[in-house]
């Protein structure tokens, strides 16, 4: 036993988690600077990312069954866009929920940069039609309502139902855009 006295940096004996793994990373080798980076949940693979492409999915699909159960929203152009933007909203969020389930279910890391490339690009492109639509269907329902005072012939409240769950579905959107460029970004 040695007689001199040592630091005590912490009281207790923990463990600090490694930020690399270094004997799967190199071989074996100590010296290895590799860091591996950590799921940030939200991202494509994660239990986070497949609860926010499921619920983009179902608030715009509640949004295009609200808005299709009127009959005169074919009538107005800024209706049948929110239509047609929320339904390719809700093929893209239905189809990465799949994906995403396949990823968690085989345990496969989804950080590849081709494939988040795509997802960003897709992510921003549906995004952008869905907040359009939403604001167009907006500015119409509000031109209705208030401008017109013609609630009692039009379906007011349907069209603002669906508005709305079409801004709720790109607020999901949002953080789902944004943490892919922030991973694709930060490569």
């Amino acid at each position: 036993m040695s007689s001199r006295s040592r630091p005590l940096v912490h009281p207790f004996d923990i463990e600090v988690p490694q930020l690399r793994e270094e004997a799967a990373v190199n071989n074996g080798d100590p010296h290895d600077e590799t860091v591996i980076m950590k799921d940030v949940q939200g991202m494509p693979g994660t239990v986070v990312g497949l609860a926010l492409r499921l619920f983009q999915f179902a608030f715009a699909a509640v949004s295009v069954a609200v808005m299709a159960a009127t009959s005169d929203f074919p009538s107005v152009t800024a209706f049948r866009y929110l239509v047609a933007a929320l339904s390719l909203q809700c093929l893209w969020s239905l189809s990465l929920a799949i994906v995403d389930i396949y990823a968690l279910l085989v345990k496969r890391c989804l950080r590849n940069s081709k494939v988040l490339g795509l997802f960003t690009i897709g992510d921003g492109i549906t995004s952008t039609l869905t907040f359009a639509a939403a604001c167009a269907s907006a500015g119409i329902t509000v031109l209705i309502s208030s401008d017109f005072n013609n609630c009692a012939q039009n379906h007011c409240t349907r069209f603002e139902t669906s508005t709305a769950m079409a801004f709720v579905s790109w607020f999901l959107v949002s953080p789902s855009f944004f943490l892919n460029f922030w991973s694709l970004a930060s490569r």
